[in-house]
């Protein structure tokens, strides 16, 4: 028995007695309830019985897409199609005496299977997105930016047409319309055309990906970057908090990108020590022999003191005046150390950058700067490096006759005071 059929039960009603208006009102209420249940059952069978044999499926398939199509609940929002298309396809015969409902009640359907329709894109975007960033390239080419454009663009037409069907206007009508409204909407959306520009300069120009890490100190940001949307950028800081940045923000101002360092190998060492003046002197005999005892030396003092004997008996140096030829310093040689020191450590890159240098002398002494590159760039690693480096260093300088520049302290002075 078709449903259409369940019309004549007015007939019935009218011969228990029951006058013709109340039995066609009472005959359609009963076909609504009618429909109402089959709805609801459609809704249940497509909930309790479909999705679930689907999610059994999806499980078993060795396939990632159709999970991340489950995940992002694309199947959920379809079922929610089959009680408005039962009830859109029956209600004409529920109100079949009530036809100017009918236009009503579709109208409404018609906009509730829009917003059902932008919910199933939403879904859809949501996994076509994350199937993408499954691909490796997806770490280069963010595409959640444009992603967002065009959910942007549906939800806007999306909501035009509803608006349309509701209050019997034409599209092109609205259109029209929204053109005399070009200016007003070019400041509600000045956000999103920004990022959307920005989002392609960032992409195109390769300025910035995911895993990133970035150095805004206007916004507070030093950390990876951990998502690129159309409207911002987030980056989880080494302290584990999130800033927020405007996309736009990132081609409107500056910032620093590390990623060069970390795909070049090598993470730089640029630290200098301050060595007080007053202990630079030439080196005695006692010296240079204190010095050819030290493994990284040995063969360098050899080869210097052949070098400045030659230097000074071929231009007949008068050795009695300490100012005349060459002669060995207890600072080259301790520069000379320090080059031997990095060059037998197995954590310095050997093939990037490598400079032991003076620096220019201030009054907190002579810096000898180290600009030289780790090969590990795990920053809890690189840190310890460095330390490591120093420590040494800082420990070694007295051995050279050498002190390190350091500010007097009260208990500097005090001591002063009792000698």
């Amino acid at each position: 028995m078709t449903i259409k059929s369940f019309i004549n039960i007015k007939d019935w009603l009218i011969n228990l007695g029951l006058n013709e208006q109340l039995s066609v009102f009472l005959n359609s209420a009963f076909i609504l309830i009618l429909i109402v249940f089959l709805a609801f059952l459609s809704d249940i069978i497509t909930k309790q019985i479909i999705l679930k044999t689907i999610s059994v499926i999806v499980k078993k398939s060795k396939t990632t897409w159709d999970d991340i199509f489950l995940e992002k609940k694309v199947f959920n929002r379809l079922s929610h199609f089959a009680p408005a298309l039962v009830i859109h396809y029956t209600i004409a015969y529920a109100l079949a005496d009530y036809p100017n409902w009918v236009d009503g009640i579709q109208t409404i359907i018609y906009v509730y299977m829009i917003f059902v329709a932008i919910r199933v894109f939403d879904s859809f975007a949501n996994a076509m997105h994350g199937i993408y960033e499954t691909l490796p390239s997806s770490k280069d080419k963010p595409i959640k930016g444009y992603i967002q454009v065009v959910k942007i663009l549906v939800y806007f037409i999306a909501i035009l047409y509803a608006y349309g069907l509701l209050f019997n206007k034409d599209m092109g009508t609205l259109i029209a319309g929204l053109g005399a409204l070009a200016a007003v909407l070019l400041l509600i959306f000045k956000d999103t055309i920004l990022g959307l520009v920005a989002g392609v300069q960032l992409s195109g120009n390769d300025m910035v990906r995911i895993g990133d890490w970035i150095e805004m100190p206007k916004y507070r940001a030093d950390g990876d970057v951990i998502e690129i949307s159309l409207h911002t950028v987030k980056i989880q800081n080494w302290d584990k908090t999130i800033s927020t940045i405007p996309t736009y923000a990132l081609v409107s101002d500056s910032f620093i990108n590390w990623r060069g360092m970390q795909e070049s190998g090598g993470r730089r060492i640029k630290r200098h020590l301050n060595i007080d003046m007053k202990s630079v002197k030439f080196c005695d005999e006692e010296m240079i022999a204190k010095f050819k005892r030290i493994q990284y030396l040995s063969d360098y003092i050899d080869k210097k003191r052949e070098e400045i004997d030659t230097y000074n008996k071929e231009n007949n140096v008068d050795l009695a005046a300490m100012a005349n030829g060459r002669r060995i310093t207890n600072l080259g040689t301790f520069r000379k150390y320090c080059e031997f020191y990095l060059k037998n450590n197995p954590k310095i890159h050997d093939s990037m950058t490598f400079l032991v240098r003076q620096l220019q002398p201030t009054e907190k002494g002579l810096p000898i700067e180290l600009y030289v590159f780790s090969n590990d760039q795990v920053w809890a690693n690189y840190e310890a490096i460095q330390a490591d480096i120093f420590d040494h260093l800082i420990a070694v300088i007295p051995e050279f006759g050498l002190r390190v520049f350091q500010e007097p302290t009260g208990d500097d002075i005090q001591r002063a005071i009792n000698n």
